[in-house]
């Protein structure tokens, strides 16, 4: 069934016959424009299947971030260790080469490459893995990297070129470029008359001189790498909420799957009324009385040695108490007319619930009533 219906507006046209044509307004085009915020439900969903809002932007600038800084501090031992090894391998060359001395220095070499890169590759993973968990928590999806045909569709490839994500990638793009171009001439337009006193300097401190310019210039543009990570981080994170946005027919849709279909939940509701129904006047039968309205209302009392008072077994107001008292006539069920006692029972005690301490003599007035009535019609 549509939720909404092609309107006739009251406007229209003429045609070329000059007769009048109503001009039609289909209120579906709209039915499933997303307006709605994600529900928790949907950002879970998406959560799992590794849709988040996360931006490499920000790995990259702290993993730069973090490896220069690691090479600032560690550079010079690590220097100095490919140094002393230069020196080893130089001052040994007119030692005898042979495959034992080749494997030594090929062994050498694979542990003063652990020895100098082991820390930087270290610390890059740690900080790799700290910002993904800073910006998503800790998430773990195998969904992007699965298996997927669609994908290797040629037109897919062409509209995911041409998406919306894919312009703000290359406007992106296109913009470090221009920042770091611009950092880079203007950094190195300050620092270009000092590349011909490097010829006046010794190896070390030729070495120190470069160090200090390429460790000042990549510490500016991380600094505006961060910036823009986090503008970005901001980008994907508003753009996520957008791509889960939901229509209106979408979040009912959920919402009847989380609740239930309210015209099912009505249905059980009503069953279950209806079976409470049968059980109740099932035990009218059994009752000592029914004290009624007379016609409004009807509540039927049980009392049994041992109790701590008088239960009520069923009530029922109007077409129900009707129905009790009906039952109570075919059962032989003496029927009491009380009007403040019904009334009193009837909104003070639920089915299967005892008599208040405060109607109990009214209760036995009627109960002591019955029993003598019913030892008369006993010995009548």
């Amino acid at each position: 069934m549509k939720c909404m219906e092609t309107l006739e507006l009251s406007y229209g046209h003429y045609n070329n016959n000059h007769s009048f044509k109503p001009f039609r307004f289909d209120l579906q085009l709209f039915a499933g424009e997303k307006t709605e915020e994600p529900t928790a439900k949907r950002k879970a969903d998406a959560k799992k299947k590794g849709q988040v809002g996360r931006s490499q932007e920000v790995n990259a600038a702290f993993v730069l971030l973090v490896g220069f800084m690691i090479l600032r501090f560690l550079g010079g031992n690590a220097v100095e260790e490919i140094m002393n090894y230069s020196t080893y391998v130089f001052g040994n060359l007119n030692a005898d080469i042979n495959e034992e001395s080749i494997m030594q220095m090929f062994i050498a070499i694979i542990i003063l490459l652990a020895k100098t890169s082991m820390p930087l590759m270290v610390f890059i993973m740690i900080i790799g893995l700290a910002m993904n968990i800073a910006q998503v928590g800790f998430n773990f999806s195998t969904e992007q990297i699965s298996f997927n045909p669609g994908k290797m569709s040629p037109i897919s490839g062409i509209k995911r070129m041409f998406s919306k994500r894919s312009l703000v990638e290359l406007v992106k793009s296109l913009f470090k470029i221009a920042i770091i171009g611009y950092f880079v001439f203007s950094y190195l337009s300050d620092e270009i008359f000092q590349i011909p006193k490097l010829i006046y300097m010794d190896l070390l401190g030729g070495l120190h001189k470069m160090s200090d310019t390429i460790f000042g210039l990549a510490f500016k543009i991380i600094g505006v790498f961060i910036v823009m990570a986090a503008m970005d981080f901001a980008y994907q994170k508003w753009q996520n909420t957008q791509d889960l946005k939901m229509s209106k027919q979408e979040v009912k849709e959920e919402f009847k799957q989380q609740e239930g279909d309210p015209k099912i939940k009505g249905k059980i509701r009503q069953k279950q009324r209806q079976m409470a129904m049968a059980r109740m006047m099932q035990e009218v039968p059994k009752a000592d009385v029914i004290i009624t309205n007379p016609t409004h209302f009807a509540v039927a009392l049980k009392y049994e040695s041992g109790m701590s008072a008088p239960v009520v077994i069923a009530k029922g107001q109007d077409l129900v108490a009707q129905k009790i008292k009906s039952l109570a006539r075919d059962s032989k069920v003496p029927i009491v007319e009380n009007k403040p006692l019904a009334r009193a029972l009837f909104a003070a005690v639920e089915v299967g619930g005892l008599v208040p301490h405060e109607l109990y003599k009214a209760v036995a007035e009627v109960l002591a009533y019955v029993y003598r009535l019913k030892r008369r019609t006993r010995y009548a």
